[in-house]
């Protein structure tokens, strides 16, 4: 499972506002090769939910993550920071043994 912190929630259905996304725009989460430990985040809107997704849905947000990068997600929470250490989505992930200092990036 993968859960949204209030503050994320907030930020997201900010986002899709401005955006002028529906609410039928879900977040889809995925990670990828790349970045300065060997694995990237992804993060976007999408309403399309495919075949080999699975769907999480946590305070009324909807999360789409394929099967490869659930392995990678499974338990983490998607957090929102504007503070002075840094500002954007952070993803707070049990399965990261090493994660850069921008947070982009991770390893396992």
């Amino acid at each position: 499972m993968i859960t949204v912190t209030d503050t994320a929630k907030d930020k997201i259905v900010e986002l899709r506002s401005k955006e002028g996304k529906g609410d039928n725009q879900n977040i889809r989460v995925a990670v990828q090769g790349g970045g300065c430990s060997g694995l990237m985040y992804d993060l976007e809107f999408d309403a399309e939910i495919k075949e080999k997704d699975e769907v999480f849905e946590d305070k009324g947000v909807k999360i789409l993550v394929d099967r490869k990068s659930l392995l990678y997600l499974l338990g983490t929470t998607l957090d929102f920071s504007d503070g002075l250490n840094g500002k954007g989505f952070q993803f707070v992930n049990p399965n990261a043994s090493r994660t850069c200092g921008c947070g982009e990036s991770f390893s396992v």
